[in-house]
């Protein structure tokens, strides 16, 4: 349980959350102006069987757990889906908004749950980017980002945010020249792209797995 989610269950203990808006309880957790943060942290809640949600009808209430009983897992997870980044130049605008939530099946996932979201793919140019098993980054696939990841290993696979814009590229470090390649790994021809450390260059996870859009 992250800080948000211990925050949210606290809350309910000791007031009617379902009196109050998305919104304001966003307020009251930190993170003003960001309903849709607070409405992914209560789904969660409600998955690992800590309280009961229905926001339609205004309940969220905590769950009582007696001595020998245990939350029940779901075995399906909702992931933040926060927009588009490009398999190609940096130029799909990173929007932090959650746009909606991807519902999987717990098994599809890494093991580790936790502080991931949904990008969808944009372009071709990670098309021969193996993320796992021999699955590569196609447009319009479902890239699963650990948002934790902030210090890339050499080869990894992560979304960058350049001058605002999101990309998902090959991590790699040419200390000799002193900079940072992030490199296409495409059927198509791409140059890759060269990052000084002072340049404005944010890394917003690494990619840890992928759902490949339905055919």
């Amino acid at each position: 349980m992250n800080k948000i989610q211990a925050m949210l269950l606290g809350l309910a203990k000791n007031q009617d959350l379902g009196i109050l808006s998305l919104r304001q309880i966003a307020k009251l957790v930190g993170v003003e102006n960001k309903p849709q943060i607070v409405k992914h942290h209560l789904l969660q809640l409600e998955k690992i069987g800590l309280i009961q949600l229905n926001l339609e009808n205004g309940v969220i209430k905590p769950i009582s757990r007696g001595f020998h009983q245990t939350a029940i897992k779901s075995p399906f997870y909702s992931l933040p889906i926060v927009g588009m980044a490009n398999c190609g130049p940096a130029t799909i605008f990173a929007n932090e908004r959650i746009e909606g939530y991807l519902k999987v099946s717990s098994k599809m996932l890494p093991r580790k749950k936790q502080d991931l979201y949904i990008l969808v793919a944009d372009g071709p140019s990670m098309n021969l980017a193996e993320v796992r098993d021999g699955l590569t980054i196609e447009s319009g696939d479902y890239v699963v980002v650990d948002s934790t990841y902030k210090n890339p290993k050499n080869a990894d696979i992560i979304v960058a945010v350049i001058d605002g814009m999101a990309t998902i590229k090959r991590y790699k470090e040419d200390k000799k020249n002193e900079r940072i390649v992030l490199e296409a790994e495409s059927t198509d021809k791409f140059l890759p792209i060269f990052v000084h450390e002072g340049d404005d260059f944010v890394i917003s996870g690494k990619v840890v797995d992928i759902i490949k859009k339905a055919k």
